[in-house]
């Protein structure tokens, strides 16, 4: 009976992979890796402490582990040696196959965020381990949180320009993470993963406007204004000036893929951004 590790098994996307991999009727083989166990009673499978900084909990966690999804960690600035924590460790367990999420197009991209998704594939190569790579691209709920804001404000405010965004629900790629990991042929695969269905951030503002009944225009701004207005509304410094950079990024092409292989992968279509946007407003 092969046995599958999920890192970050309490995170927004282990738990719907964990849900995913229950219904293709896993849960006997499913180990939840966690930093924090007691956030971890109601996930309803196996779990073992887990934290990337501590070399001593990855060595026991991933004994008699066969599959390992490694979902990149949170922090952003330490994930590449995290990273590296855990494929060292995994190595020394005798992991026979590691899947991690990465970023799309993480090769070329010139978001922040790649540098440590490059350093991550880099670190599997080198491991010796076999191993696939989903390169996730956004997820449409990285914008749709902010939908709460912009009807308080009365507008849609971001640096992104014209760029095209080909983003997906976190549940269309916690499915395709299920579909690699219960399905054979995947060893070795890197897969440019992102929705089916691209469009601006203008195109954002005028699907919350017919769903609201209200005008919500998208507000285009330069990535230090709206650095500072994130900053105005209480987030970190640091964190504002990535997102704003992230923006900038999505205006140069690099959160845009047109090759389907997300919804190939799970077999349907992606979910259509007007879905996730009626969510979101069920949910605000």
């Amino acid at each position: 009976m092969k046995r599958i590790a999920i890192t970050g098994a309490t995170g927004h996307l282990g738990r719907l992979v964990i849900q995913k991999l229950k219904e293709k009727g896993t849960t006997d083989t499913l180990i939840g890796l966690v930093r924090s166990p007691e956030k971890a009673a109601d996930l309803g499978i196996e779990t073992r402490l887990a934290d990337y900084e501590k070399p001593d909990t990855l060595n026991s966690a991933l004994q008699g582990i066969d599959t390992l999804l490694l979902i990149s960690g949170s922090e952003v600035g330490k994930r590449a040696a995290q990273h590296q924590n855990v494929i060292a460790s995994a190595k020394n367990a005798g992991v026979k196959w590691i899947v991690y999420t990465s970023l799309l197009h993480a090769d070329t991209s010139t978001l922040s965020l790649a540098g440590e998704h490059r350093s991550t594939e880099e670190a599997l190569k080198e491991s010796g381990i076999p191993h696939t790579i989903l390169r996730n691209g956004w997820y449409t709920e990285n914008y749709t949180g902010s939908i709460g804001g912009a009807l308080a404000g009365g507008a849609f405010i971001g640096s992104a320009g014209e760029g095209k965004i080909s983003s997906a629900a976190r549940a269309d790629f916690a499915e395709a993470a299920a579909v690699v990991l219960t399905t054979k042929g995947h060893e070795g695969k890197v897969y440019e993963l992102a929705g089916d269905e691209a469009y601006t951030l203008q195109d954002l503002a005028a699907e919350i406007s017919r769903q609201t009944g209200k005008t919500i225009p998208y507000k285009n701004l330069s990535k230090e204004e709206y650095a500072q207005a994130l900053a105005d509304f209480g987030l970190p410094e640091g964190l504002a000036q990535s997102i704003a950079g992230w923006d900038i990024s999505a205006s140069q092409g690099d959160l845009f893929d047109d090759s389907h292989q997300l919804s190939k992968l799970i077999g349907r279509p992606t979910t259509p951004l007007s879905v996730t946007v009626a969510e979101a407003l069920r949910n605000s």
